[in-house]
């Protein structure tokens, strides 16, 4: 009891934010997050890396995010925080772990905000071909600011409706994509394009783990149910829920989805930098199907846009009450949002405006490339946590249990560390690592230094075998 007195000493730090999430709403958030610009457009660099082998691909990122869940879902069960994965990696690690997890994790999803926002500019300029990007890129990051300003209720609310149609959208092209196949007599579809264009695996195993990068990169956001388990009304239960939910929706919507479109519009057709989901609307010469679609995409990337933004507000949240940010960042308003670390948050949304101004053929895959390292460091961290975590409560007995532990557990941390060195090997990711490295080295540095400056009051640390 002393350790989770402890625990509830960083939690209640954290006060101030409304417990208004419903167990429906923490899956489409999560759902939200991952089906956006990784799968709609991130899924065209992964097929150029892997060809029709992007199918395992996305099976082992499927994995890994599986494994990843269960361990969220069990340390989430016994301590729903905001904070979440850098709050536990706080405590059953060190304080430095958990000052590295939340600054990691919120440089790399500040990024993907900035991708999500980086497609928008270009997914608009399937109607509005003559216009540059950034006024779109303006337009619709002020929308997306002003649904998290007016509170977590409506955030949720919104987020919910937004999610709702992706999956449906998803659910219709896959019924399309099964029609095509089953009823088309259309020679150019069907399931040889599997190894057409240099068989399965044109670019050997080598391009298909490559491409399990891209997929994770896809993946990211279903750990934000974690970190909105703080806002949940009845966050045991909205956990379990959405963990046996969300996993199982994604493993369908990947899946199928990219299934049925590589069978559709042959691989090299498919990578090649525009939306496969809309080349391969293109290709089936519905009426409409491709303005249809460009604005399901469109919603995808507001959508995960909306939530990464959320997620984001609140680690910057969590870092100013830690004492590792502004304290001004960890104010909230009456309607219980933290408005400093929002607009601190938006530094994806002018990194990407600038980049769309400088470089906005490049700027998508830059900014992906850069939030990889927070990807990967933040799940790897995540599987390490949760090994001390299970070491630390031993036999207790636990609101939710992840099974096969520890091997589950270690086949998640060492899947992500390979990924973690594989990206120094594809020229894709090359700039992953030059700085990642750099960036978590310069973290660790200032925490060292506010330390030898001022003793870390917040520092919580358990007592081994005590509960």
């Amino acid at each position: 009891m002393k350790d989770q007195a402890r625990f509830d000493e960083i939690a209640r730090r954290q006060g101030g934010l409304k417990k208004q999430l419903t167990a429906g709403q923490m899956s489409m958030l999560a759902i939200g997050g991952a089906i956006g610009t990784g799968l709609f457009l991130g899924s065209a660099y992964a097929i150029q890396m892997a060809g029709p082998s992007v199918l395992l691909s996305y099976l082992i990122g499927g994995v890994v995010a599986l494994l990843l869940m269960g361990c969220l879902a069990e340390m989430t069960s016994q301590h729903p925080t905001s904070g979440s994965f850098g709050d536990y990696a706080e405590f059953y690690l060190s304080p430095l772990c958990g000052f590295l997890v939340r600054y990691s994790y919120w440089s790399c999803v500040v990024l993907a905000v900035g991708t999500e926002v980086t497609a928008i500019g270009m997914y608009m300029q399937f109607w509005f071909p003559d216009t540059p990007a950034w006024p779109w890129v303006l337009l619709f990051s002020a929308a997306v600011v002003v649904i998290n300003l007016v509170g977590v209720k409506s955030f949720g609310q919104v987020e919910y409706a937004l999610s709702a149609i992706k999956v449906l959208a998803i659910g219709a092209f896959i019924a399309i994509g099964v029609g095509i196949l089953i009823f088309s007599a259309n020679p150019h579809f069907g399931l040889h394009n599997f190894t057409a264009g240099g068989g399965f695996f044109p670019f050997g195993l080598s391009g298909m783990w490559f491409a399990v990068i891209v997929s994770i990169f896809s993946y990211l956001s279903i750990e934000m149910i974690a970190v909105a388990a703080g806002e949940a009304k009845n966050p045991v239960v909205a956990v379990r829920s959405a963990f046996k939910g969300t996993i199982l929706r994604l493993f369908i919507f990947y899946m199928l989805s990219i299934a049925l479109m590589l069978a559709i519009v042959p691989w090299r057709q498919s990578g090649t930098g525009e939306s496969p989901f809309l080349v391969a609307m293109n290709v089936i010469h519905l009426p409409a199907a491709g303005g249809i679609f460009n604005f399901v995409v469109l919603i995808a990337a507001l959508s995960a846009m909306n939530s990464q933004l959320y997620i984001t507000t609140r680690m910057m949240f969590s870092l100013a009450r830690a004492g590792q940010a502004p304290a001004a960042l960890g104010r909230v308003s009456k309607r219980g949002i933290p408005l400093n670390a929002l607009a601190m948050s938006c530094i994806g949304i002018v990194v990407s405006i600038v980049l769309s101004l400088v470089a906005p053929e490049q700027s998508f895959a830059a900014m992906m490339s850069i939030s990889v390292f927070g990807a990967c460091f933040t799940w790897l961290m995540i599987f390490i946590t949760h090994l001390f975590f299970r070491r630390h409560h031993g036999g207790m007995p636990l609101k939710f249990r992840m099974w096969g532990f520890p091997y589950t557990t270690l086949l998640g941390a060492g899947l992500m560390l390979a990924l973690m060195i594989s990206t120094a090997f594809t020229d894709f990711f090359h700039m992953t690592l030059w700085f990642g490295i750099p960036f978590t080295l310069l973290l660790a540095g200032i925490y060292l230094y506010r330390l030898r400056r001022r003793p870390a009051a917040h520092a919580v640390r358990p007592t081994p075998g005590m509960e």
